[in-house]
């Protein structure tokens, strides 16, 4: 077991210890890619959306080092056909990109990796014969092994995200991945799949993705890994059931994503955060990207305060997401930051009629937050009269949600999907 090479099963053991909501069908999913052109795969996800908590699973599931039957054999992925074709079967190569960029310098990172992952590699095949180029030492390891590798890169976008504006390193990073994944011939020798998470989709090159060979799901369009970007009402409903929890708030709190046949998506962390503490409360507060929010908002870009100011209200803006870089420096106009908040999951999106809104109480209130930091006097305004124009509308007395279920108190906000996919107040 090493830190790079075959890191082993006990990382998921420990989520399985705790409140565990059964994901293991997305297993299923990458199996099917498994030795096809389609073996390379990216998932883009908030932060505390569950991204290293799937990478753990996969980990534990095909690492050929360890035996993860008793990890497995109680949930979904068990039922499938081919459970134990893949089951512990591979050498996996896993970089949790934030704990490198922790262990080595961003500018230090490619040669930190190449140089750990090779003397792991070496280590254990000692035949191996290391080539001038790291993508066919690595061709050479599958070969030394008898087998090809699952590569799993957690966080991939980390060091995009931490050298910010700084073009060079940028670019020496994607082709370092280019590298790895480019070379469709080098690339089916070498990997059996690769799984990629980050916050954001995988950066532009120009108004293509620097690495065009992956096959990307957003929160944008998570297609069928829609089911496994958060929680979904079922399964928050068993959630709920089993630990006596209120399910009319927990979905005032925290449901409001939604995806294309799939009405309903839950904060994963939050609603695991609210059973544990036994309280509503907006959890964000306690994630970096909290605090970078009202720099956003606060952006100088015709209409995007008035559009912050009607999305406190309840409204649906209109987003062309197409034209976004995917990092967090490149911006045009307010399209490109609305399409960065959906990314975050401060917005949700509407695939079919292209509008964002706010999802639920949580991000709410983080948005009220946020844009009273923000120094721009008209944002301020108009958030103010919204808020106003939000407070009028209650009275006293009792309100029903969108489920019947009725709900006292003198202005409490109660928050419904209307018909066009949104939220309302």
């Amino acid at each position: 077991m090493g830190n790079y090479l075959n890191p082993g099963n006990s990382g998921f053991a420990d989520i399985r210890n705790d409140i565990y909501v059964d994901k293991s069908g997305l297993i299923e999913l990458i199996n099917q890619t498994i030795d096809t052109p389609r073996r390379l795969t990216c998932i883009s996800r908030p932060r505390r959306f569950g991204k290293s908590f799937a990478a753990q699973m996969l980990c534990a599931y095909y690492d050929k080092t360890c035996h993860s039957s008793e990890l497995f054999d109680d949930l979904a992925i068990a039922r499938e056909n081919d459970y134990r074709n893949y089951l512990n079967r591979y050498d996996v190569i896993y970089l949790d990109m934030t704990e490198v960029i922790g262990e080595a310098s961003v500018t230090d990172l490619i040669p930190y990796i190449q140089r750990n992952v090779i003397r792991e590699l070496s280590e254990q095949y000692t035949t191996l014969k290391t080539a001038e180029g790291f993508a066919a030492t690595l061709a050479n390891a599958a070969k030394a092994a008898g087998n090809k590798f699952i590569m799993i890169i957690d966080e991939w976008d980390a060091p995009i995200r931490e050298a910010n504006g700084d073009t060079k390193l940028q670019k020496r990073y994607l082709e370092f991945l280019r590298s790895l994944f480019k070379n469709s011939g080098m690339t089916a020798k070498t990997f059996a799949a690769a799984y990629m998470t980050g916050i954001l989709p995988i950066k532009k090159d120009g108004s293509q993705s620097a690495i065009s060979d992956f096959q990307e799901y957003s929160m944008v369009k998570p297609r069928q890994f829609g089911q496994y970007a958060g929680f979904t009402e079922d399964e928050v409903k068993k959630l709920c059931k089993d630990y006596d929890r209120d399910f009319p708030m927990m979905k005032q709190w925290y449901d409001g994503y939604s995806f294309r046949n799939l009405p309903s998506v839950y904060n994963p962390n939050s609603v695991i955060k609210a059973i544990l503490n036994d309280d509503f409360d907006s959890y964000w507060t306690q994630t970096s990207a909290a605090e970078s929010l009202p720099g956003y908002i606060g952006l100088d870009f015709d209409g995007l305060g008035k559009t912050a100011a009607e999305l406190m209200g309840g409204a649906c803006a209109e987003v062309d997401t197409n034209g976004f870089a995917n990092d967090l420096v490149t911006f045009r106009d307010r399209d490109d930051v609305l399409t960065l908040l959906i990314h975050l999951g401060y917005l949700s999106y509407d695939e079919t009629t292209r509008t964002a809104h706010i999802p639920n109480e949580e991000i709410r209130l983080e948005f009220s937050r946020a844009i009273r930091r923000v120094k721009r006097d008209d944002t301020i305004r108009r958030v103010r009269e919204s808020e106003q124009l939000i407070m009028e509308s209650f009275r006293p007395g009792s309100h029903q949600t969108n489920s019947g279920q009725t709900v006292s108190g003198g202005h409490q906000r109660i928050w419904r999907r209307d018909s066009s996919g949104g939220n309302q107040l």
